[in-house]
């Protein structure tokens, strides 16, 4: 335990100085006592508890004292962050080539499943946001404890053209920093100036942000500058490259390739379901095969983690495990109240016992 004001605790030398003048008017008071011919008579006319009852009111008194002095000292706690108080962002890759089918029924189907069962696995009042990316990013749903929200807001994810992974990593600071006041929005420069944090490595915000992708950033800021941005702030990102290395054919369900999800170019070409054609397929592969160097980098600047799935199986069980990844926040909190309200308690007991053993006639 610490304190934020610790000088106030030379106060406590008062309790020793009581204790000796409490003693003294004791000796005081049996000096002028009437002298009895018989004290064994005195001795058994008293309760046999009447002496202890005499000092426990003033034993509570100093108790009281105490606790009042140790609050003015603002003694502050350092406790875990219960994991139930953690804001996970879901940023999910939308992209067309999660239309692969080397997933079956395709990428996005399986990544859809596996975080609607990570929502329905989370505690009450976990908080979760979902971010989804393509050729740009956008908040789906802000942080929310609403499970059906959640999963409704996931169930209907369309797919469009491009992977902005930094974009996405810069949308999920903003999404935290919607709930959370310690984090500043990703388009404000902390600046080494009034970055008093400078952040103190391996001291992190207790919201992460948990990035699915299936392939390499093809626009938008360079994922490792937006990585930075997040370590500035605390904030640490968790990376999932997702897919085998033969991405085969890409087949999207109609609802896959919907309309705009965002009105504002997010959806599909049209056309139905089918597979991906047009430009230059041996220049479009590059971008379906996964960034395992920049994702792994990612996660390393942030304090983050990076996992591989290549089947179903293995991306349930990442997203099932993902609470066990994060380990429990410490936060300092004051709790002078607590002491204060403990000496209040010791007061009013010592008045009470006081006033019903201790009566003057």
């Amino acid at each position: 335990m610490m304190f934020f004001w610790p000088w106030f605790l030379l106060l406590l030398l008062l309790i020793p100085m009581l204790v000796g003048l409490y003693a003294w008017i004791l000796r005081r008071k049996r000096r002028f006592a009437v002298r009895y011919s018989s004290l064994s008579l005195i001795r058994q006319a008293l309760p046999k508890r009447s002496r202890w009852r005499q000092y426990v009111p003033f034993a509570l008194f100093l108790l009281a004292l105490a606790s009042l002095i140790v609050s003015l000292a603002r003694p502050v706690a350092v406790v875990e962050v219960p994991l139930n108080r953690t804001t996970i962002i879901l940023a999910l890759d939308i992209s067309r080539s999660m239309c692969a089918i080397d997933v079956p029924p395709n990428r996005l189907s399986v990544a859809q499943d596996a975080a609607l069962a990570f929502i329905d696995d989370q505690a009450e009042g976990m908080q979760i946001g979902i971010v989804a990316f393509a050729g740009f990013a956008e908040i789906a749903a802000l942080p929310t404890q609403n499970k059906d929200q959640l999963k409704d807001t996931v169930a209907n994810l369309t797919t469009s053209i491009g992977t902005a992974i930094g974009s996405a990593t810069l949308k999920s600071i903003d999404a935290i920093a919607e709930i959370n006041e310690a984090v500043v929005p990703s388009a404000v420069d902390l600046g080494l100036a009034e970055n008093t944090g400078e952040q103190v490595e391996g001291v992190y915000q207790p919201d992460i942000i948990v990035l699915l992708t299936d392939g390499a950033n093809s626009r938008g800021p360079f994922p490792l500058d937006a990585a930075q941005k997040a370590a500035d702030r605390g904030i640490r990102v968790y990376t999932i490259g997702f897919g085998s290395d033969d991405p085969l054919e890409m087949v999207c369900t109609r609802e896959q390739l919907g309309s705009d999800a965002f009105n504002d170019g997010f959806g599909g070409v049209g056309g139905g379901p089918g597979s991906f054609s047009g430009g230059d397929p041996g220049n479009f592969r590059r971008f379906l095969m996964i960034d395992e160097e920049t994702l792994q980098s990612v996660a390393d600047i942030t304090g983050g983690e990076y996992f591989r799935a290549e089947d179903a199986d293995q991306l349930l069980q990442i997203f099932l495990d993902l609470p066990t990844q994060i380990e429990l926040q410490k936060e300092e909190t004051e709790i002078s109240v607590l002491f204060a309200a403990l000496g209040a308690i010791f007061a009013l007991t010592a008045i009470a016992l006081s006033m019903r053993w201790n009566r003057f006639p």
